[in-house]
């Protein structure tokens, strides 16, 4: 079959045949039109009813185009936490093809953990990114190297394309992606017009054979069947104007014809064969109905056009003769015979040669087991945060269906991981007093303050209840931190080697009644450090050292960093506030982030369609004033411990202890709510564990919410947590005065510089000289017996008694001290 130059405006046959694209064609026809009308008076104001109609829908060529959300492009630099598995999770994501080079865009291929990764050009928040080939290697949890893979020099960096998690759809569920004609194989355009519309180049519109041939058929058989006769700009017509589904009569396929007429009349060839690929209807998911061939190409084969082979291609063109009836998934047998129908046509009108016939002909269908492309929300939850924080700049009705690209965070790895880790652990925990057990979870980014994932419910597919941000629940010891964190920017007052007292107390409140907290065991632990309070959590010691620092600072504080409104009584310093994990994630990212504040958002920006950006908000946070960063840093040092020895200890046994995590636990009255916040050197997540009937669950922090974040980091690569030292000093300490590292019972304390204890100098007195009977000393054996004050008791203590200095930053701290025998549950 000729094949056609769509840039020449008259788009004719080899030049011996000018269409109506060409001026006097179009004069020629109006004036045909316009005679008709003469001739026919009724049809000149339906004839300008239709003209009018079709400026509206065809005249600047816009349709209602969904809004399409994307994750985050996964960047890949040497450093930065990922494994092969997550690599693979993120590409799947993303829909790359793994075809064994990595070399058609969309592409990749492994080796063990080395792959070659060929990614696609697309828009993103700074532009234009082009695509690129490149080699990728990992090793040990880390990304070794990152190189061209053509060239193998070296790149800092290198950013994949994102994958699509939501479409956005207006008043109509229609997925259509625009493309222009020179983005459409050429084997489908010629291939379309063989089986379709042979003489597509050369008519007015109609095809008077073909449709005398079908009026005849109509006749025979009583008007039952109107057959045949429809050129691609009917087709275009029926599509685009009168709609999929309605019933074949006489008046709708007259109105088929007058459109189809009006069209060839003020449009080119090339414009409504671009139109046609990219209006006419393709199959059906649900209520959304698949339109274009782009769209067309995702749902049926998850593949970007240009990824298509000959019996694909064969495919879509004989699904355009009824998506439905030959339905590659419902009905092979009828496709295929449909398919290879196509493929003779090809084959006839030179398309394709008899060899690249033959093999396509025996080639399966190809077609995706499960419709391909993003599904219209396969993450609720997530979008819920995305519509929420759009929803100042764009109004729902301008969001949707407007063509525009909205640049997420979200991480699909992250994302994947959260919801198994929550699949998992609730389907472990079981049922609990016929109160389903439901889950709310956000993550972020430590060094962005961008939410990389969200689930709002044990079936996270639902669109419902987004428990994330709506579910309002008492948050229990997860507030104790911010308890501490305002003694501590106190560095005169208290620093983690301070003492504090658990034991019981009664405080009189605003309304006259006593309260008597208790310690979640039952016992008081009288006098503890300030460090050990917040690990193990002690309720008495915080009230005692939130009463210091005042209910009503640690309200203001949270309120400044979260927008949290609680009330002021006492009871606030044990968590009788009513919170969402976002809320609380917000909160939480200032310990995280050092102390800088970072307010969270799920949306880096928004793209206009022809990839403009309109919106940023991906702006850099303001970095942590030095009092602020110093105090974080303390309360880190202290959740740090209160994982490695403290109500978090499990994280450990898990094998997380690499990690280095920070963490806190909560569970409020009577085990209704289990919490957890805990943060590594890249990501923070808070989860929260209970039921909507708010009945007590019988779980802890530690044993419901803390498994949900053990589950998700076991698998989630991140850098473990280093907790610098700029403005602390690291100081060994007994009782209340810093000392030598060789002191018995001294521990290792991080303090405000400037604000360490007074030096004490550690004098250790040599153990009594045995004597004989009358008092004389007993002299040394020379069998080898050490004499005393010999190299035994310098090896022991050190000359004089004291050991050489040593470097804090190098000398591990002795053993911690060992929780009690009989450990309280966890808090």
């Amino acid at each position: 079959m000729a094949k056609y130059d769509y840039d020449d405006p008259d788009f004719d046959d080899e030049g011996d045949h000018q269409t109506v694209g060409s001026g006097w064609g179009r004069r020629l026809l109006v004036a045909f039109l316009a005679l008709v009308g003469i001739g026919l008076g009724f049809l000149i104001p339906y004839t300008l009813y239709l003209n009018h109609q079709v400026s509206q829908r065809f005249g600047e060529l816009k349709w209602q185009l969904p809004t399409r959300v994307y994750a985050r492009p996964l960047q890949l630099e040497p450093g930065i936490a990922l494994d092969a598995n997550t690599l693979k999770t993120e590409l799947d994501a993303a829909a790359y093809r793994d075809d064994g080079a990595g070399s058609k865009p969309g592409s990749y291929a492994r080796n063990g953990n080395t792959f070659t990764i060929s990614s696609r050009g697309y828009f993103d928040v700074e532009g234009r990114i082009a695509p690129q080939r490149i080699q990728v290697t990992m090793s040990g949890g880390r990304v070794a190297s990152v190189r061209q893979a053509d060239r193998k020099s070296n790149l800092r960096a290198a950013r994949l394309d994102p994958a699509r998690i939501a479409t956005l759809y207006g008043q109509k569920q229609e997925e259509r992606r625009l493309v222009s004609l020179n983005e459409v194989p050429e084997a489908l355009v010629t291939g379309l017009q063989a089986v379709e519309d042979r003489d597509f180049a050369r008519h007015h519109g109609i095809d008077i054979s073909g449709m005398t041939r079908g009026i005849w058929v109509s006749l025979r058989s009583r008007g039952k069947s109107l057959q045949g006769g429809s050129t691609l700009t009917q087709q275009l017509a029926r599509s685009g104007l009168l709609g999929i589904g309605s019933e074949v009569t006489f008046s709708r396929k007259f109105k088929e014809i007058l459109y189809a007429l009006i069209l060839e009349a003020r449009y080119d060839k090339r414009t409504i064969l671009e139109t046609y690929f990219n209006q006419v209807y393709w199959g059906q998911r649900g209520s959304q109905a698949i339109h274009g061939v782009a769209a067309a190409s995702e749902f049926w084969f998850d593949r970007n056009l240009d990824q298509l082979n000959t019996e694909q291609i064969a495919l879509l063109i004989a699904l355009v003769n009824g998506p439905s009836w030959y339905d590659a998934r419902r009905n092979p047998a009828r496709a295929t015979e449909r398919r290879n129908f196509v493929l003779g046509e090809m084959l006839e009108t030179g398309v394709i040669d008899q060899k690249e016939h033959d093999r396509a002909v025996k080639a399966p269908l190809g077609v995706s087991k499960e419709p391909g492309g993003a599904a219209p929300n396969r993450f609720p939850a997530y979008v819920d945060l995305v519509r929420r924080q759009l929803v100042r700049d764009y109004p729902a009705d301008s969001l949707q269906g407007a063509g525009l690209s909205v640049m997420t965070a979200m991480s699909p790895a992250a994302q994947g991981y959260a919801e198994g880790a929550v699949t998992r652990t609730l389907k472990s925990l079981g049922p609990r007093k016929n109160a389903p057990l439901e889950a709310g979870l956000v993550m972020t980014d430590v060094h962005t303050g961008q939410v990389v994932a969200a689930v709002g419910s044990r079936d996270f597919s639902n669109p419902g209840f987004n428990r994330a941000v709506e579910a309002q629940r008492p948050v229990g010891s997860i507030i104790k931190p911010f308890v501490y964190l305002l003694a501590l920017a106190q560095p005169g007052k208290w620093s983690l080697a301070s003492y504090v007292d658990d034991s019981p107390l009664t405080i009189r409140q605003g309304d006259g009644q006593r309260w008597s907290p208790k310690n979640s065991d039952g016992r008081s632990h009288g006098t503890v450090r300030l460090i050990d309070a917040l690990a193990q959590s002690y309720n008495l010691a915080t009230v005692r050292l939130g009463m210091d620092v005042g209910p009503e600072r640690v309200a203001q504080l949270t309120r400044t960093l979260a927008g949290i409104e609680p009330q002021t009584n006492p009871s606030l310093l044990l968590g009788s506030t009513d919170q969402s994990p976002y809320a609380m994630a917000q909160l939480y990212q200032f310990l995280a982030s050092g102390g800088e504040v970072q307010p969270l958002h799920a949306v880096r920006g928004v793209l206009d369609p022809n990839g403009r950006a309109l919106n940023r908000y991906d702006k850099a946070p303001a970095p942590a004033q030095k009092g602020d960063a110093i105090a974080a840093r303390l309360v880190t040092i202290a959740l740090q411990q209160a994982v490695s020895s403290g109500t978090g200890r499990q994280l450990v046994s898990d094998g997380l202890g690499r990690l280095k995590a920070a963490g806190k636990t909560g569970t409020s009255n009577d085990s209704r709510d289990s919490w957890f916040a805990g943060w590594t050197g890249d990501h923070l997540a808070v989860v929260w564990v209970g039921n909507d009937q708010n009945k007590p669950t019988g779980l802890y922090g530690a044993t419901g919410a803390m498994r949900v974040w053990s589950g998700i980091f076991s698998r989630l690569p991140s850098k473990p947590l280093e907790v610098g030292d700029d403005g602390i000093d690291w100081q060994w300490v007994a009782g209340s005065h810093a000392t030598d590292a060789s002191c018995p019972g001294v521990r290792r304390f991080a303090f405000v510089q400037g604000y360490a204890p007074s030096y004490e100098q550690c004098v250790i007195a040599p153990p009594p000289v045995p004597v004989d009977e009358y008092g004389n000393p007993i002299e040394p054996i020379e069998s080898g017996q050490p004499e005393s004050g010999s190299g035994f008791w310098r090896d022991l203590f050190g000359m004089g008694g004291r050991r050489a200095p040593q470097d804090p930053a190098t000398t591990p701290p002795p053993a911690q001290q060992q929780p009690p025998a009989q450990p309280p549950p966890s808090r």
